[in-house]
């Protein structure tokens, strides 16, 4: 640890005389409140993932304020010219609270998704919103079996609020328009407008007094987490919005409903779709065969028989 600047602390630490950030996991600590840090099982076309809770052990974790400095410095490590170098407690050190550190390597944030946001306990046990930091090797790591996060002993579909995802966390602002910007908000026209479409929809059912939620689910076998997009409990609806009413984005999206609706409690919710805009007859025709609804947005507001008064 000292040859990169840091000494046997916990948690996120920038040094100050190298040009790394020092990231202390703790299986013991996440454990024992129900979270894991550790690698995925599933591995996708660029490999494997080293996930990584965020600082703030009381509230919501944040970009900002003094317990969000940490993870304000891990989001923008490229920008600022700093390697993660990820260490794991491995024991005690006899006659005091420190602990032994094992390091794992050195490691970049995923470009094209660099966190993602979980509901988990604090250290009071109540739920909050936390950062998982998604991080790649940026070379040789040491990858020991211990450090897998343990798969989901069964499925399990839990609610969680509405505003449980990436864009609606405030990242930092960054002067540095460099091509090295992590950032997991919308970034493309399609993103933003599936973002801002879905932020409109949910304020539409709470002004009709409509309870909204999302699914934070666990797959049996599996170590990674899938969320859906919203869920009105009022009417046992499951939602899925996209960013455009094309043929690839209402296929991906009657997929997405159909694995997620095997999952979710109470069973059998209705299916819908959210698009920004009436999609052509074919698709129309086709939603319809599948039982599965559609709203979209036209002339300033929203369209659809499913839609409450």
């Amino acid at each position: 640890m000292s040859a990169f600047g840091g000494g046997p602390q916990g948690g996120i630490v920038t040094s100050a005389t190298t040009p790394n950030i020092l990231i202390y996991s703790d299986h013991e600590t996440g454990h024992r409140y129900g979270y894991y840090d550790g690698w995925l099982a599933e591995e996708d076309e660029k490999g494997p993932i080293f996930e990584y809770t965020g600082a703030g052990r009381i509230g919501d974790q944040t970009f900002t304020g003094r317990t969000g400095t940490g993870n304000k410095a891990i989001l923008q490590h490229v920008d600022d010219g700093r390697a993660l170098r990820v260490f794991i407690a491995a024991g005690k050190v006899p006659g005091s609270g420190a602990k032994y550190q094992r390091y794992v390597g050195e490691f970049a944030l995923d470009a094209d998704l660099p966190y993602i946001i979980r509901q988990v306990p604090d250290d009071n046990g109540n739920l909050r919103k936390a950062i998982v930091f998604r991080l790649r090797p940026a070379g040789a790591v040491g990858r020991e079996e211990q450090d897998d996060i343990p798969p989901a002993e069964k499925t399990r579909a839990t609610l969680v609020p509405a505003d449980v995802t990436a864009s609606t966390m405030v990242e930092p602002e960054n002067n540095k328009k460099t091509k090295g910007k992590r950032s997991a908000q919308p970034g493309t026209e399609t993103e933003r407008r599936e973002a801002a479409l879905s932020d409109d929809f949910q304020a539409f059912l709470k002004s009709r007094g409509h309870q909204v939620k999302r699914f934070q689910i666990k797959i049996e076998g599996l170590t990674s987490t899938l969320v859906t997009d919203l869920y009105d409990v009022t009417d046992h609806v499951l939602y899925e919005a996209k960013g455009s009413a094309t043929r690839k984005d209402v296929r991906m999206a009657i997929g997405q409903l159909l694995d997620y609706r095997r999952h979710v409690t109470p069973a059998e919710p209705q299916l819908a779709i959210l698009l920004p805009s009436k999609p052509d007859l074919d698709l129309r025709e086709l939603l319809h065969k599948e039982g599965i609804a559609l709203v979209y947005r036209g002339s300033g507001e929203f369209v659809g028989r499913i839609l409450p008064e």
